[in-house]
């Protein structure tokens, strides 16, 4: 989960995040809410993710500013549980 995390957040190609999927949802203003465990359990989503999925959560007062954010400055917004993945990898990881 930490991994996912740092991958979603904090891997980048030209500041901006490097998963498509996540790209695209930044772009639009969501903010990165929730890596769920086991979420798709399926032969595809094991494969692809390890079983694991994020819930990009759009608050629609925000959406413009978030967007702006990431677009002008690459600045992800994203929930505690989010940043705490991120903050946990960063302690342990030798990257």
């Amino acid at each position: 989960m930490r991994l996912c995390a740092w991958y979603l957040y904090g891997e980048k190609h030209r500041g901006y995040a490097l998963n498509p999927v996540a790209n695209f949802h930044l772009q639009n203003g969501s903010v990165m809410w929730r890596i769920n465990w086991m979420a798709d359990t399926s032969p595809r989503g094991i494969s692809a993710s390890c079983g694991m999925m994020v819930n990009y959560r759009y608050f629609l007062e925000d959406t413009a500013s978030n967007s702006a954010a990431y677009l002008g400055t690459k600045q992800i917004k994203a929930s505690e549980q989010v940043l705490s993945l991120v903050s946990q990898f960063q302690q342990s990881s030798k990257l």
